[in-house]
């Protein structure tokens, strides 16, 4: 209505301007000349104020023709056929110049109010197809239509054990009145299909997909234009299609989830049986022979097999002790408490840890002097040299001698444990601290090296694997001396 009286207004306004500006020359201008000149403030009518505007124009610009221009002058009297003609013409002319032009303004309207529509269901959208959680996705289609739309308030309800529950909400809340006004026992109908229906003093629309209802948008706050109408629903189904897919990704990563972890305790009993059953047997065997052929048996046997007892009893403490380490770190639950502790009593405790294993000879250190402290959890960084000194026993040879080296090296001290095995085939090196992997060749890999590498890693630290130029293999961590942090070392 603005539009109209504005277009109106100026139209008009350009015409008496025309009128008095031309009077003067009324004398010398021939009538169709008058008539071209006022077709000019008909057009902008039209444009700025629609065709009622510019129709109305049209009539007030025949009046002033014939009042100021057409002889008898200061009369409405048209005087000879030739000036009848002329303002004929003038008011055919005019008109349909006025429903030319008012209707290319229409297509324009219309065309931008579709490109308008069309921006507003790309923004939406876009904002559907991203990878988002059910709940994350929730929240963003009650806050786009509120953006897009400029509603007061927009909820969202889903269907839940055959009621309706509010999942997100944004801007002005529902009454308690508005809430009973959707309860399905109020009475009321509530709308359920994908065109906009209104209940009470707000508007719903149904969410539905594959022709079953996802939820139901509430909006409350401005009157919908029928444009606004149809983007709205639109959106709506588009919002519905996106509700099913997200929900069909959390369901099937659920059952990604289900399926790792199944594959993992396969994997896992898998890794353990045969280092279980190892020590097992072993321990099985020992006592039965104590227990059996204790009279046949030397002393120096019966030492023997006590010793092999203990042996394979820390070995198998270890694994339980890694099996342990294990859950905690699938739980999420590592926590680090760093202390400052000198690199002799870290490896001199690893050797204790290990027990008979490491009796005599069989294990030899060497260390750069002096060796700064070093800040770490001490109880998981004596798990991890203990795991790579049982790595390195396990393969190693028949009194085959395990090397433990410390040193310091670009501000940071690394710690090697070197045996006199078969080593690492090349090809296997980059999956050495994978979990649960198997070698064609045999292969080190397992829950030690794993849980090592864990550790380490939860210290900011590196842990790798060396060639060892006398044969074997090697496999070193870092640490960081007491009181230097990780940006230090960069």
């Amino acid at each position: 209505m603005r539009g109209r009286l504005t277009g109106l207004t100026v139209a008009v306004s350009i015409t008496l301007i025309l009128t008095f500006s031309l009077l003067p020359l009324r004398n010398h201008i021939a009538v169709a000349t008058m008539t071209l000149i006022f077709i000019i403030p008909v057009i902008l009518g039209v444009v700025i104020g629609g065709l009622l505007a510019g129709l109305a124009t049209v009539v007030t610009g025949a009046l002033l023709l014939d009042y100021f221009f057409i002889r008898p002058y200061g009369t409405l009297s048209i005087g000879s056929t030739q000036n009848w003609v002329g303002l004929g013409v003038y008011l055919v002319v005019v008109a349909l110049v006025a429903r030319v032009v008012s209707n290319l303004r229409t297509a324009r309207v219309d065309a931008h109010r579709s490109e308008e529509g069309m921006r507003r269901v790309y923004e939406l959208s876009e904002l559907l197809v991203q990878e988002r959680s059910v709940e994350d996705l929730l929240v963003t289609i009650v806050g786009a239509v509120q953006n897009v739309f400029g509603f007061d308030g927009v909820s969202l309800f889903v269907l839940e054990d055959n009621s309706l529950k509010m999942a997100a909400s944004v801007g002005t809340a529902l009454t308690a009145e508005e809430l009973s006004q959707l309860d399905p026992h109020s009475g009321l109908s509530v709308s359920i299909s994908t065109a906009l229906g209104s209940t009470g003093d707000i508007r719903t629309v149904a969410l539905t997909s594959s022709g079953r209802p996802a939820g139901i948008l509430v909006v409350k706050g401005r009157p919908i234009s029928e444009p606004d109408r149809t983007v709205l629903i639109t959106f709506a189904n588009d919002a519905a299609l996106a509700m099913e897919r997200a929900d069909l990704r959390e369901q099937a990563l659920r059952t990604q989830f289900l399926e790792e972890v199944d594959r993992l305790r396969h994997a896992l009993m898998g890794a353990v049986s045969h280092d279980l059953r190892t020590p097992l047997a072993t321990i099985k065997v020992a006592s039965s022979t104590l227990v059996n052929r204790a009279k046949l048996l030397s002393e120096e046997d019966t030492q023997e097999l006590h010793e092999l007892i203990e042996i394979e009893s820390d070995r198998l403490t270890r694994l339980v002790t890694n099996l342990l380490d294990m859950t905690r770190i699938e739980a999420g639950v590592l926590k680090i408490n760093l202390t400052s502790t000198s690199v002799k009593d870290l490896i001199d405790e690893a050797i204790s840890v290990m027990g008979p294993s490491l009796k005599g000879d069989r294990v030899k250190v060497r260390l750069t002097s002096p060796l700064p402290n070093v800040s770490i959890d001490r109880l998981l960084m004596v798990q991890v040299l203990v795991n790579l000194l049982d790595n390195a026993l396990r393969h190693s040879p028949q009194g085959g001698v395990i090397t433990i080296e410390g040193r310091p090296q670009d501000g940071r001290v690394i710690v090697s444990v070197s045996d006199q095995g078969s080593g690492v085939p090349r090809e296997d090196r980059d999956a050495i601290f994978n979990r649960f992997v198997k070698f064609d060749t045999g292969g080190r890999a397992g829950l030690g090296l794993t849980i090592a590498k864990t550790f380490v890693e939860a210290h900011e630290q590196e842990i790798w694997y060396e060639d060892r130029p006398s044969g074997g293999a090697t496999f070193a961590f870092s640490m960081l001396p007491d009181g230097m942090k990780n940006a230090d070392t960069r």
